[in-house]
């Protein structure tokens, strides 16, 4: 499996997955199915996580955001599952309607390393964090949950509150991260992201 680093995203890739989540979720709203081109099938051809975020433009309010963390499905074919998913089903807001409203939003796509699981006593888990570009997933029996690196940076969490709020978001208390029962897992991300709606394009590792 390639690394992060090893996928060497340019600005013009960045766009062309950007592109492929927008279509997938206009092809959505008309009823089509969407696949890939053979270029970006070949580019993008490494199983890897993914999550797409969509956010309202320019007061950058979240819009959907819904993803797989884990390496089993193709990038490009999870940017395309994971857009359509993130406009039409995430549970916390009502799904996109028109094409209109899609053209007042702005996409993120995050591609992840595979999580993995730090073996070493809860007291040191902050030692493995670092804001804005470690990712966390915490599990503990059937409930799980994920925070992508960008969400520390923008709600300014330091370690420990980061890794209290994932354990929120999985519907555990909030200091449960340190019960070693609690498994935490640790990834890191490339972020490609619209500046405004069908705008410019970045890419960060």
């Amino acid at each position: 499996m390639k690394s992060l680093k090893d996928l060497k995203i340019s600005k013009e890739d960045g766009k062309k997955l950007i592109e492929l989540a927008r279509e997938a979720i206009v092809k959505y709203l008309k009823g089509e199915n969407v696949t890939a081109s053979e270029d970006i099938k070949s580019k993008f051809s490494e199983k890897m996580g993914v999550f797409t975020t969509l956010y309202t433009y320019p007061k950058k309010t979240l819009r959907g955001c819904i993803g797989n963390p884990y390496p089993n499905t193709p990038i490009w074919e999870n940017v395309i599952i994971t857009s359509i998913e993130s406009a039409f089903y995430d549970p916390r807001f009502s799904p996109i309607k028109t094409e209109e409203e899609l053209s007042n939003l702005t996409m993120e796509i995050t591609i992840l390393s595979e999580p993995k699981l730090l073996k070493v006593n809860p007291t040191k888990y902050k030692k493995y964090i670092k804001i804005g570009k470690t990712g966390l997933l915490v599990k503990r029996g059937t409930k799980r949950g994920l925070l992508l690196p960008q969400v520390a940076v923008e709600y300014g969490f330091d370690e420990e509150t980061f890794l209290s709020e994932t354990c929120v978001k999985a519907g555990l208390s909030y200091n449960e991260w340190k019960n070693k029962e609690t498994e935490v897992y640790t990834f890191e991300s490339i972020k490609i992201k619209e500046l405004k709606p069908d705008g410019e394009v970045i890419v960060e590792l």
